[in-house]
């Protein structure tokens, strides 16, 4: 343990280092906003350099191979869990097997709305737009194919978090990659060091991750968002950041309990919404869906040269995006469902396994054929610029749709800070203890106003390399654990095609 508090220290010491540097920096330039961008710029380096290292012969970055290879290893090792198990899903998630009296703070149904509030947001409406525009509609199959095998690294790390979560005496519950790691080695593996190393990093990467991609981004293109609807607003980011964080800090102060009754509610309106909208598109032009279709599985394997980086471009744009918006093998979801109310660690992991096929196979789906059918994504004034490449899609339903759609976002955008204030808090836990839990949620809430005060270009980039970076540890220790769940997947596919699952409802 001196040893990880060693390096942390060591760590904290380099960013100190550059920190001083930027400032420097920052003192010849434009102040606090280049300090803020320089200092990230220099994170970015060693990060991006480390995960997009191109590994010899098969020319993938070594952060899509991780998740590529995680995905198709569990679907494998677990049987294809991901299409046995999916309508018993549905029955768990309904509340059929859900006794008020098991361990844990929310339903199964809350935990899947906490989890899916974290990612059905930003990344279905303008991820997957710039994934098309980069790639094409070939990146749509890859987002499919990726959500498919992530469903099963999804229901790894919930399974696991689970199965190794502390409950205090108050029923408060700690899980997530940054416990199971540490305890499941040392159980497993009998690696203590290597656990306690692998869930310190997570516990880091996922702070970070908190304060990049769940709150700043997330800020930063609410404000983005909501400028360019409503002119007025421009000169009033502060405005945008003090009432985001407002409305934030009411809920993330009451814990899971109170994020899940307002996600639990908010989820499924606001899916319903959007993909009501999309269909609006879909169904005005159902004679070009089929051959939408065809153009996705022809461009996947055989892209057009107008996209970018030939099948493996378009592969790596699929897997990226989809990593971003359904988090699979990222783990951050585990820390929401190891606070669910069960005894089965296996039926909370195939309750999370739901979450993808939610996110990118139908919210995703949605917003491709939509921007597909438009040719939205062919627009030069909407060039990288992805929520507006969706909203001109809306627009040809009616001139109000992109209004319409800028509210959503901006509630989507909400539902995704205030989830993972929860995941980033729980890995500050990890860290510095309980007691420290007021300290982050106050740096929390001052950094959701900066979000839209600042223009940070590398923050953005940050953002991205901080969520795809807690993969590494994870699946990577995922697989390592995966013994463990062997034997529960079959004991519980057992005792279900025999009936001796009790009923609740």
């Amino acid at each position: 343990m001196q040893m990880i508090k060693a390096s942390f220290v060591a760590f904290m010491s380099i960013v100190f280092s550059w920190t001083v540097q930027a400032s420097e920096s920052a003192a010849k330039t434009s102040g606090f906003e280049e300090f803020v961008n320089n200092f990230f710029n220099r994170l970015n380096g060693p990060f991006a350099t480390v995960l997009f290292y191109e590994i010899p012969i098969i020319k993938l970055p070594l952060i899509v191979f991780v998740m590529v290879v995680g995905g198709i290893f569990f679907t494998f090792r677990f049987g294809f869990l991901n299409v046995k198990l999916f309508k018993h899903s549905f029955d768990v998630i309904r509340g059929k097997f859900d006794d008020p009296k098991h361990p844990g703070e929310i339903s199964h149904f809350q935990a899947l709305t906490s989890a899916l509030s974290a990612t059905v947001g930003l990344g279905n409406i303008a991820g997957v737009a710039v994934a098309i525009q980069l790639g094409g509609p070939g990146a749509v199959f890859w987002l499919w194919m990726s959500a498919f095998f992530g469903m099963s690294m999804k229901f790894s790390s919930c399974t696991l978090a689970q199965l190794y979560r502390d409950v205090s005496s108050n029923g408060s519950v700690l899980g997530g990659p940054m416990v199971y790691l540490r305890k499941g080695f040392a159980e497993v593996r009998n690696w203590p060091m290597a656990g306690k190393v692998l869930g310190t990093v997570y516990a880091v990467l996922t702070v970070g991750a908190s304060f990049g991609g769940g709150n700043m981004f997330q800020g930063n293109q609410t404000f983005e968002l909501l400028a360019s609807e409503f002119p007025v607003l421009a000169d009033y980011n502060w405005a945008v950041g003090v009432t985001l964080a407002f409305f934030a800090g009411i809920v993330l102060l009451g814990g899971i309990s109170r994020i899940a009754a307002v996600t639990s509610k908010m989820v499924p309106l606001m899916c319903g919404f959007y993909v009501l909208s999309c269909l609006a598109i879909i169904l005005g032009n159902l004679g070009e869906v089929p051959a939408m279709f065809g153009e996705i599985f022809r461009q996947a394997f055989n892209p057009d040269a107008m996209f970018a980086g030939g099948m493996i471009g378009v592969l790596v744009q699929g897997v990226r995006r989809a990593s971003f918006s359904n988090e699979a093998g990222v783990g951050s979801a585990a820390i929401a469902h190891a606070a669910a109310k069960t005894d089965e660690p296996v039926r909370e992991g195939v309750v999370a396994m739901i979450g993808p096929f939610i996110d990118t196979h139908i919210v995703c789906t949605m917003t491709s054929l939509a921007i597909l059918i438009t040719g939205a994504h062919l627009d030069p004034s909407v060039t990288g610029k992805g929520a507006q490449i969706t909203a001109l899609a809306f627009s040809s339903i009616h001139p109000i749709m992109p209004m319409l759609l800028t509210i959503a976002s901006v509630i989507f955008a909400y539902s995704t800070v205030i989830s993972w204030s929860y995941y980033g808090e729980k890995a500050w836990q990890t860290l510095f203890g309980e007691k420290s839990n007021k300290i982050y949620r106050i740096i929390y809430v001052f950094v959701i106003i900066l979000g839209p005060i600042l223009k940070l270009g590398a923050v953005i980039d940050f953002s991205d390399l901080m969520l795809l970076s807690m993969a590494l540890p994870n699946v990577i220790g995922m697989i390592f654990l995966s013994r463990k769940l062997v034997p529960m997947v079959s004991e519980y596919l057992q005792r279900l095609k025999a009936g001796k699952m009790k009923v609740y409802k």
